[in-house]
């Protein structure tokens, strides 16, 4: 059975938030690619705290920070297609940012370990982005647009 683009449901508000995020993170994932808005493009490392590099002159980036901007926004997008794949996407996606927020605060700036790389203004916002995500996922839920939380239709 073929659904024609008429008649598929409205996407429901946790899969319109995970399509929010999913493209804020490609945009970050490029604009850490643009020189001028990535401040000393010219130092920037494939994954090293020796990376010199800050998208907007503030977030400490490198080729695979970047690399993995894309892959999560990517992954949102894909799994904004239902309302279960989104809620999973927000949930799990704040867990991971919220673990990386203490990995962040863990290793020291100038440690190997710092191979994303990492600094105090990419912690913060880890810890911003977590918090948001799961509130998204927990406040949208699952549920299909146009039905209430309960389940009942009007």
């Amino acid at each position: 059975m073929t659904t024609h683009p008429s008649h598929r449901a409205a996407a429901a508000p946790v899969q319109r938030a995970a399509q929010l995020v999913g493209v804020v993170f490609l945009l970050v994932g490029v604009l850490g690619f643009i020189p001028g808005i990535t401040t000393d493009y010219g130092s920037m490392e494939i994954a090293s705290h020796d990376s010199g590099a800050e998208l907007l002159g503030l977030f400490q980036i490198s080729v695979l920070h970047n690399l993995v901007h894309l892959v999560y926004g990517l992954i949102g997008l894909a799994l904004a297609g239902t309302a279960a794949g989104a809620h999973s996407y927000l949930l799990v996606g704040g867990a991971v940012y919220l673990v990386l927020w203490v990995y962040g605060l863990s290793v020291g700036h100038d440690s190997d370990a710092n191979f994303v790389p990492l600094n105090t203004a990419d912690d913060w916002l880890h810890f911003a982005l977590g918090v948001t995500m799961i509130a998204l996922a927990l406040a949208l839920g699952r549920r299909p647009s146009g039905t209430s939380r309960t389940g009942a239709e009007r």
